[in-house]
């Protein structure tokens, strides 16, 4: 009997927690992100370790570009669930955020912990697709002195190939345009187009041959086509 009346009381704070956060996801999708985070913070209070809410708050201190304040998020969600590949992920993404806006030298100092959460990510997880995208940028950006390099671009992106074949001939195409090798990308995105026939991979051909190549022609009837495969 004192069971059950223990579980009276406990039950409604219980479900009132289960609203609060479940009204919280719903105001973080809606994109009302200044709404959804002090919910987050007052459930937390009661479920300090709740991986959900923690990762919710890092994400929407990113998307508001308070690196710090994100990576304490992160740095707690390895902390309590070490083996999660995405947080390692997300925790360098804020980190590689974060030495854009600092002096080179700082920066400098910050890439050796970038790199390795975003290999950790892949050792985690091998099928890890956001973190070799995030190699291939920083290989790209990194001046060759401090380690910048394309065949190390290129290795990740020949991973890729192997997990995602869109994924893979997209990152080509990247490096390809990167390097203003413009036919080259050309015929990676078409590869990328063929296969994905998604928004994104549309996006990046069109862009090409209306911005860099400056083939208007094409750029329209790849627009037609698009435009007709996927009617709104």
């Amino acid at each position: 009997m004192k069971y059950i009346f223990r579980l009276f009381l406990i039950s409604p704070f219980c479900v009132f927690s289960q609203t609060d956060i479940s009204l919280a996801e719903k105001l973080y999708y809606q994109e009302k992100y200044t709404l959804a985070k002090p919910i987050f913070i007052e459930f937390l209070k009661e479920n300090p370790n709740n991986l959900k809410a923690i990762e919710y708050l890092g994400d929407i201190e990113g998307k508001s570009e308070s690196w710090d304040k994100a990576m304490f998020y992160y740095e707690k969600l390895k902390y309590l669930k070490p083996k999660e590949a995405n947080y390692y992920y997300k925790f360098g993404g804020c980190l590689g955020m974060k030495a854009k806006e600092c002096n080179k030298f700082k920066a400098l100092g910050m890439i050796g912990d970038i790199k390795t959460s975003f290999e950790k990510a892949i050792e985690l997880n091998p099928n890890h697709i956001e973190a070799r995208w995030a190699l291939i940028e920083l290989y790209l950006q990194l001046p060759g002195i401090i380690g910048g390099s394309e065949r190390k671009a290129q290795k990740y992106s020949n991973e890729l190939m192997k997990i995602s074949p869109v994924d893979g001939y997209l990152s080509k195409g990247y490096i390809d345009e990167y390097f203003a090798r413009y036919k080259e990308a050309e015929k990676n995105y078409i590869k990328a187009n063929s296969i994905g026939h998604s928004k994104n991979t549309f996006q990046k051909l069109y862009k090409l041959y209306f911005y860099k190549l400056k083939d208007l022609g094409k750029a329209k009837l790849l627009k037609n086509d698009f435009e007709k495969n996927n009617p709104s």
